[in-house]
């Protein structure tokens, strides 16, 4: 097979061995990859996969066709059309996915969406639901919001009920998320000025938090998914005392088995659904073929993107 190879911090779309199918395990010829901040961390030797997955081949979530199965495998067959999170390896003509980590793909939804959906969407759910107990009638604040996890988490937060707020520099992005669900979207200058919020996606870091946090309502929780803008900050724990804040973070990468399952199944069971119902947009900025990942990659770090950056097979 091919794959996007990492080496000394290039990108090569070269040929390498084929993947080894394990009993619980299935072999998946990808059709789209969804790119992730993690990837652009990995190229840069900061980001090293758990054990596992490939040490060199980037790519935390793809879509595609199964072509191999595992003894142990039940729930999918030759043929079907999956998209899951994975440890690495992504971006690869062939993929090993374990099945428990793996989603039917809704019969409208395309090969560029499902390739984006799985690791936005999962660490969204994960980090509003299991993280910030979010509930009907709170008040969310989404910052960053204009990336793949940001409008998964607007969308999502709109479904249960919430009031979602969504900070976003660029203010070109700000119609698109209001229509994505956002009642209002805002500059982060201006978060202090619509809250206070019962739960924070903190999707910027450094730059970004301690806004959030002065602007927390009491018993209020923040769920820290991206540290692009930095990760060091002073923390004031008066004010963590003061409102009984709970503070967390999240990763989905190094999770095992067990909980990796744990997070695809309430996908399946709580957003799924709505993706088939047609009630979910999965919002695609640019795509490029394997063969150009170099120019995927600088499109992702160039940043101003609303929504995901796929890469399809030709």
């Amino acid at each position: 097979m091919h794959a996007v190879v990492i080496e000394k911090g290039e990108l090569h779309w070269e040929e390498h061995l084929d993947p080894v199918v394990g009993d619980t395990e299935m072999g998946v010829s990808v059709r789209a990859a969804g790119l992730n901040g993690a990837d652009m961390f990995q190229r840069l030797g900061l980001y090293p996969p758990p054990p596992g997955s490939p040490a060199n081949i980037p790519g935390l979530e793809m879509a595609g066709e199964v072509v191999s199965v595992g003894r142990q495998v039940t729930r999918f067959a030759v043929g079907d059309r999956v998209m899951a999170i994975v440890g690495g390896g992504g971006q690869a003509e062939i993929c090993v996915v374990d099945e428990s980590h793996a989603l039917p793909i809704p019969d409208d939804t395309g090969w560029a969406e499902a390739g984006g959906f799985p690791e936005t969407f999962s660490t969204a759910y994960d980090a509003l639901f299991t993280q910030c107990g979010l509930e009907s009638g709170e008040r969310l604040l989404v910052t960053g919001a204009a990336g793949g996890v940001g409008t998964a988490a607007i969308q999502l937060g709109r479904l249960a009920g919430a009031t979602v707020v969504a900070s976003v520099r660029d203010e070109k992005r700000r119609d698109a998320l209001v229509g994505l669900g956002a009642h209002v979207a805002i500059d982060p200058a201006e978060v202090a000025d619509h809250g206070p919020y019962d739960a924070v996606i903190e999707l910027v870091g450094a730059e970004s938090f301690p806004n959030a946090l002065a602007a927390l309502a009491t018993g209020g929780r923040i769920a820290v998914i991206g540290i692009g803008s930095g990760a060091q900050v002073e923390l004031d724990l008066r004010r963590v005392m003061g409102t009984r804040a709970r503070i967390s973070g999240s990763t989905l990468r190094a999770r095992d088995r067990t909980a990796k399952a744990g997070v695809t199944d309430g996908v399946k069971r709580h957003v799924l659904p709505h993706l088939a119902a047609g009630e979910l947009t999965i919002p695609i900025c640019d795509t490029f073929p394997f063969t150009d990942v170099g120019a995927a990659y600088d499109r992702f770090a160039a940043g101003s993107k609303l929504g995901k950056i796929v890469l399809v097979a030709e």
